[in-house]
């Protein structure tokens, strides 16, 4: 196969934090070859200027210098030459999460996104990239792993040269850099790696028999075979860190060292910390499918240069959340009732944010770049999560679904009819085409459902779907503030607390607010989110929850705050918990859809 553009990335100084990457391009446009890097990363959806991270970059052709002209804020021209062009350029890598690029010495991780400019009029050739071993002997023995097609590569290291068709492919096979844990497995024939990196102890085994279940219920709930070769799960664990982001092959995750199996877990056990990291999984493994193949007409392809909008985000992130914890249950990892416990809880987080008052799912999903990857402390106020509610408009789209048809059809049916379509063309949807194929799959009119549930800001009927699966459902005040919903033999009263209204958090001089919630006591009384709770009744203030455990609802606490280097006093007037936790209860017998 021979590249029009060749890439070569290499270690530079891991305590900088510096790869260094070299692009080049064969044949350069005879006006002067311009590059670009992405300005945000699938499956993320917010501008994140990558570019910022480019610390030296530099071009020549042969032993001359090439000037390099930056026209915007990610975006070089070289000047003309004869012959090929390089250009070679740092990027300084220190960001931990899932979407970018990070090195130190002890690890190094990368999307494609982060560190590959794309040549202008050769998106679409193919093209190499050689990762060079790190010539540092303190390092002479890290490994390589990453989906990437391998062309060149030492065998036990991965080092070496891999290809990809095109610019697309390239920057959607992360890597992975250092000392790591690997297990291997194969899925309905498919192998798997799961690569673990980090401090921890763990029993890997566990982790990999339990990712192999849930994967052969995903692959052969769509159908045999699989849409890729092999598949690389990359797991990197800390302190206090969660996240994921699909790739077409693989998928980078960050999770707590303590979510991961402990070694002598026994089987079957399945605490809420390693129940997490098996939902995170199941969740960027569904993507796969779920919008890394069937997806919005909008990203096909990706225009990495701008924004692009979609109404149809609730389709995509919602609904593969409803089927991680689903593919849970019926891959026979957790029962019925452990499920219903997470739905009570996605049920009890949807309904305590104001904001799906005021924002529709497929706003939610629109306004994804400006509002829901930029929030703030008003956001419970003013957005809806098209992951959480979506998640919860996909179950009453199932159920709706499975009631009109008397079971005969369900949202599984839209999701292989999606599926098919995509086999038969591989093509986009367009902004309506989501619900015209489930209305086809399904018979059913389902137009009022759709205006109400994704163009409304109406609550979804969800008691009266659940019932007609045996499932009662009822919201209830909470019993204390860590209380987050959950499942129970029988719906008993609660009694009422009183509240501040309040998101908070400890801080160095007492508590502050992360976030004031509409209507509540604290925003009543004046406060706002940033302040700092010092004292309350003169007493110094470290948990609001116990200061007014002693007092009855309509009480009037004296609150003493900073707001900036401003100290205030308020009169708060503690309101009555609301109705706002979720309970649900299972007939015997009942929800047969769960496991169907």
């Amino acid at each position: 196969m021979s590249s029009s553009v060749s890439y070569r990335l290499c270690v530079l100084d891991p305590q900088a934090h510096l790869f260094e990457v070299t692009v080049t391009v064969a044949q350069p446009a005879a006006v002067g070859q311009v590059l670009r890097l992405p300005a945000w990363i699938p499956g993320s959806y917010m501008v994140r200027e990558f570019a910022r991270h480019i610390v030296q970059i530099s071009a020549s052709s042969g032993k001359k210098a090439v000037a390099l002209t930056k026209l915007d804020k990610h975006s070089w021209q070289a000047a003309p030459v004869k012959g090929e062009l390089t250009v070679r350029y740092q990027v300084y890598a220190y960001d931990l999460s899932v979407r970018g690029a990070y090195l130190d010495a002890n690890r190094g991780f990368y999307n494609g996104t982060s560190v590959f400019l794309s040549a202008d009029g050769f998106e679409n050739d193919p093209c190499t990239v050689d990762i060079d071993a790190p010539a540092s002997k303190a390092l002479s023995d890290w490994q390589v792993a990453t989906s990437l097609p391998a062309l060149d590569v030492h065998k036990k290291s991965g080092f070496g040269r891999y290809r990809a068709a095109n610019y697309d492919e390239l920057i959607d096979h992360p890597v992975e850099l250092g000392r790591f844990q690997r297990i291997t497995f194969k899925a309905c024939g498919v192998p798997h790696e799961f690569v673990v990196s980090g401090v921890c102890q763990a029993d890997l085994k566990r982790l990999a028999a339990d990712t192999k279940r849930i994967c052969e219920w995903q692959i052969r709930f769509f159908g045999e075979p699989a849409p890729f070769d092999r598949y690389v799960f990359m797991l990197f664990v800390g302190a206090d860190i969660y996240g994921g982001l699909e790739h077409r092959a693989s998928t980078a995750l960050v999770a707590n060292r303590d979510d991961l199996p402990a070694p002598g877990l026994a089987e079957g056990e399945i605490g809420d910390g390693y129940l997490r990291l098996l939902g995170l999984i199941s969740h960027e493994y569904f993507h796969s499918w779920n919008v890394k193949r069937m997806k919005p007409a909008v990203f096909t392809p990706y225009d990495l240069n701008r924004e692009g909008h979609t109404t149809l985000l609730w389709a995509f992130e919602g609904i593969t959340s409803y089927y991680d914890d689903l593919a849970l249950v019926r891959s026979g990892l957790i029962d019925e009732k452990r499920y219903l416990g997470l739905l009570a809880k996605t049920i009890t987080g949807v309904m305590r944010g104001n904001g799906r008052t005021k924002q529709t799912l497929a706003d939610s999903s629109f306004d994804a770049w400006t509002k829901y990857y930029r929030q703030d402390e008003n956001s419970p106020n003013s957005i809806v999560s098209y992951y959480t509610k979506g998640s919860l408009a996909a179950l009453a789209l199932d159920l709706h679904i499975r009631h009109e048809t008397g079971g005969a059809k369900s949202l599984d049916t839209v999701m292989l009819a999606l599926w098919q379509k995509w086999l038969a063309d591989g093509q986009g949807l367009a902004e309506g085409e989501w619900e015209q194929v489930a209305e086809q799959a399904t018979g059913l009119k389902l137009g009022q459902f759709f205006d109400k549930a994704i163009r409304s800001t109406q609550d979804l009927p969800l008691a009266e779907l659940l019932a007609t699966q045996g499932v009662s459902l009822q919201m209830v005040p909470s019993d204390s503030p860590a209380d987050s919903g959950s499942v129970v033999d029988s719906i008993q009263p609660a009694a009422v607390r009183p509240t501040f209204g309040v998101k908070a958090a400890a801080d160095t001089l007492g508590v502050r607010l992360l976030q004031v919630l509409d209507g509540g006591a604290a925003q009543a009384a004046g406060l706002s989110g940033g302040d700092v709770i010092v004292a309350v009744n003169g007493l110094k203030a470290s948990d609001l929850d116990k200061a007014i455990a002693r007092h009855q609802v309509g009480d009037a606490v004296k609150v003493h705050a900073f707001r900036r280097d401003e100290l205030a006093t308020y009169k708060v007037t503690l309101q009555a918990t609301q109705a706002d936790t979720c309970r649900l209860s299972l007939a015997p017998g009942a929800a047969a859809w769960i496991k169907q």
